[in-house]
């Protein structure tokens, strides 16, 4: 007689492991595998308890990390013995509550292959249905108001299951065996559509009375709308888009003049990539993030004569395209195969005005979008956190964030252990906090920009649903050293006691530190660029070199100070920016430079008195600025309507122009200091000998790439370090980007740049969060060795903190 020798194991699996399908894929290996058991989520992630055959036992951790659910995150399998208790059955048990750590939530993924073929399969019961989904795809973090994630403590609650859903959710062979937003034409959540018309006459968007009677109407009165030029918002996953025919100048322009926003481009959806691939020039790189469950707008070089209107992106060599994420932008545009039935491109821009959070409200959908829209189609789930959309670019084959939300968000980036919980706020622009609490930080979604009050509640809400849903109860707040921005003073106003300031740049450098897990002690060379950020001598900077480590840094270069004139106001005007540079450099202002021609004699006059007195002038070493400058002084770009305008300009003048570039060099004067004015001098003589102007772009590319090249060869030899990160707005520029990391990595160093987070302010609160954590472990705020380095600013708060 044989003996079966049996074994009991305990598992308890980390990572993003709950609205993923973990436990349904954790019932089929182990009954493939003869096991017994059970298996369910805690605040801690997935419990497994399995026994029988030893090798089958032995067999299940294995395949269950190298199986797992094409959405799960496994951080890691703890395994224990367990005793053999003859249990019979493998079974998903209730979620357990409790303290502690909690896992991930899952982003919201865009409909998977298999709900796609019974969306527009006739004979399925869920054909067209506009909330299809499964263990595989659909909502997650926008629908989620407590953990574990189970369908009570989701926006889900609210709609009880049909006796065919609840049975498909209970069938262990079923793909939608517990899945929490299961739903079906009987029992799931169902469309509206109001257009402005006959608002009066019925119910605010979202209302289900007579819902199923008007589901397939709904649906036909937005796309017919659609046709017809209208203006439609459209409620998705996270929030509503604002959606118009994109072949239409009459609809694009109309949107345009309602809400606004005169040049900056609109993102595409398209039905599918051959659509994409007639709009932009997309590499395999660029396919593969448009066809991510992610589903992001990917920022790619339109092709001449695309079909679209032109107002779409004026005069802009990138467009923003997106395909279909959730079902029902499939069923809008008509996704389905047939090139009868579909719409074509459509605008899919965020219903809001620039720098404000998207709306996601019901109730305010009307209010604030009311004078652009021309009818809403809504739906009956609540949205509980709001969620843009995100945008990416490739760039050397490497992804690099603009905006992390939808499909991200809000995925954990992976830290040494804190000690304490913390919340860093970000920035004013672009702003995105993150939360941690022990070996995770969780960076929210996009907020905006914290300039108004909207904007600010909606951070508010956001912070206080991230630390509840995470339970992190801030014991260190951390803040840019601006002293205006609101966030800080928001900080300030409810954390009293607890505030930590970090300087903006070194935030930058850390947030590329915090993502690529690089040693927090070990000095890196950071080239950090941007348009705007605090420096310590109360200037603002932007082009700066330094060098780093988690806890401290100095400042071992950067461009010359330049008077900015007006401030931030200027930001809008590269004239009078360049003009600055000139005035800096002792460079005439000629008749025949471009920004001179751009301004009126009284301005000129005005603009020399004013550089010369330093009245209103805001003194600024930022590269950002420099790329404006020299926009203007190409005759590119004098005036813009939305952020980097003119840099972008600059940056498709120079593609293609490389190996006709003039020789340019920067100057090096004392103390690191960066001149600009010898490339400035060769920017004008090249052009007034007839260099095409996509010439002298290039050639002041490459001198910026050169400058960081011979500073980072400066930084190895004094420090050591061959490690080099590039971080802040202006890398957000592809061709500079892709140089840079050439020529570095030619030269032998390790460089390193922003791939989970942005690069611009959108990265800065994992950057601010790591640099408090690594100084409240050291306890102080000391500086990397070496010459030339100067202490770093801490406020009070600090010191409270340093036996954290």
């Amino acid at each position: 007689m044989t003996t079966h020798v049996r074994e009991a194991l305990h598992l308890r699996v980390t990572g993003v492991v709950q609205g993923v399908g973990f436990r349904p894929f954790a019932h089929r290996l182990a009954t493939e595998l003869g096991l017994d058991g059970i298996v369910g989520n805690d605040v801690h992630g997935v419990f497994v308890e399995v026994e029988g055959p030893a090798s089958a036992v032995a067999d299940f951790p294995v395949r269950l990390r190298s199986q797992a659910p094409p959405l799960a995150v496994i951080d890691s399998i703890e395994c224990t013995t367990a005793s053999v208790t003859g249990r019979r059955g493998f079974t998903i048990v209730a979620s357990r509550t409790g303290a502690g750590a909690v896992t991930p939530v899952s982003p919201d993924m865009a409909v998977c292959a298999a709900c796609l073929e019974e969306l527009w399969d006739p004979q399925d019961r869920r054909h067209l249905h506009p909330f299809i989904t499964c263990t595989d795809c659909g909502p997650r973090f926008t629908i989620t108001e407590s953990l574990p994630y189970d369908r009570p403590g989701t926006t889900m609650a609210g709609f009880p299951m049909c006796a065919a859903c609840r049975a498909e959710y209970d069938d262990p062979g079923d793909r939608r065996y517990h899945a929490q937003p299961i739903g079906c034409h009987d029992c799931g959540p169902t469309l509206t559509f109001e257009s402005s018309g006959d608002r009066t006459r019925r119910g605010p968007p979202g209302r289900r009375d007579g819902a199923v009677a008007t589901r397939g109407a709904a649906l036909a009165a937005a796309r017919a709308a659609l046709r017809s030029g209208a203006v439609v918002a459209v409620k998705g996953v996270g929030g509503y888009h604002l959606a118009c025919d994109a072949t239409s100048d009459r609809a694009v322009g109309e949107l345009r003049s309602r809400k606004g926003r005169l040049d900056k481009p609109f993102a595409v959806m398209v039905a599918d990539v051959a659509a994409a691939c007639r709009l932009a020039d997309l590499g395999p790189e660029d396919i593969d993030q448009l066809t991510s469950p992610a589903r992001p707008i990917v920022l790619a070089t339109a092709r001449p004569g695309a079909p679209l209107s032109t107002l779409v992106a004026p005069g802009n060599p990138l467009i923003g395209v997106m395909l279909p994420s959730a079902p029902l932008h499939h069923l809008l545009i008509g996704a389905s195969g047939s090139a009868e039935s579909s719409l074509g491109p459509l605008v899919m821009t965020s219903s809001n005005h620039s720098g404000e959070p998207i709306c996601y409200r019901d109730e305010d959908v009307w209010e604030r979008a009311g004078h652009i829209i021309d009818g809403v189609l809504a739906h009956d789930r609540p949205i509980h956190v709001p969620c843009d959309d995100s945008v990416v670019r490739v760039t050397g084959g490497q992804l690099l964030p603009i905006r992390r939300a939808r499909g991200y968000a809000p995925l954990p980036v992976r830290i040494p252990p804190t000690g304490a919980d913390i919340l860093a706020v970000g920035g004013e622009m672009k702003n995105a906090f993150c939360v941690a609490g022990g070996e995770r930080a969780w960076m929210s979604q996009h907020i905006g920009d914290l300039g108004n009050l909207t904007t600010l509640e909606t951070f508010e809400t956001s912070v206080r649903q991230f630390c509840e849903l995470y339970r992190v109860e801030p014991a260190i707040v951390v803040v840019d050293a601006h002293p205006g921005y609101l966030g800080s003073r928001w900080a300030r106003r409810h954390h009293a006691g607890s505030v930590v300031e970090v300087g903006h740049h070194h935030a930058h450098v850390a947030s590329v530190m915090a993502e690529h897990g690089l040693d927090p002690d070990a000095e890196v060379i950071g080239m950090a660029f941007d348009g705007t950020g605090y420096g310590d001598d109360g200037t603002i900077w932007g082009g700066e070199i330094l060098e780093a480590t988690a806890s401290a840094y100095r400042r071992v270069g950067h461009l010359a100070t330049v008077p900015l004139p007006g401030g931030d106001a200027a930001v809008l005007h590269p004239w009078r920016v360049a003009l600055a540079h000139l005035w800096a450099a002792g460079i005439a202002w000629s008749d025949d430079l471009p920004p001179v021609g751009r301004a009126r004699r009284s301005d000129l006059g005005v603009l020399d008195r004013q550089l010369a007195t330093g009245l209103a002038c805001v003194p600024t070493s930022s590269m950002g600025r420099l790329f404006d400058a020299v926009s203007s002084l190409l005759g590119l770009r004098h005036d813009i309507t939305y952020e980097a305008q003119a840099a972008i300009d600059l940056e498709h003048a120079a593609a293609g122009h490389l190996d006709a570039a003039p020789s340019l060099r920067f100057g090096s004067g004392p103390n690191g200091v960066v001149e600009a004015g010898p490339v400035l001098v060769g920017l004008i003589a090249a052009m007034r000998s007839g260099a095409p102007v996509g010439a002298a772009a290039a050639g002041f590319h490459l001198a910026v790439v050169d400058l960081v090249v011979r500073a980072a060869t400066g930084s190895r030899r004094r420090s050591g370090s061959s490690t080099v990160v590039l971080s802040g707005g202006v890398w957000q520029n592809a061709l500079l980007s892709g140089l840079a990391r050439r020529r570095l990595r030619d030269a032998g160093f390790d460089v390193r740049s922003n791939r989970l987070v942005p690069p611009n302010d959108g990265g800065l609160a994992l950057g601010q969060l790591f640099v408090a954590a690594h100084r409240a472990r050291d306890g102080a705020s000391r500086a990397p060795s070496g010459t030339g380095a100067h202490p770093i600013r801490a406020t009070a708060s600090v010191a409270a903190h340093q036996e954290v």
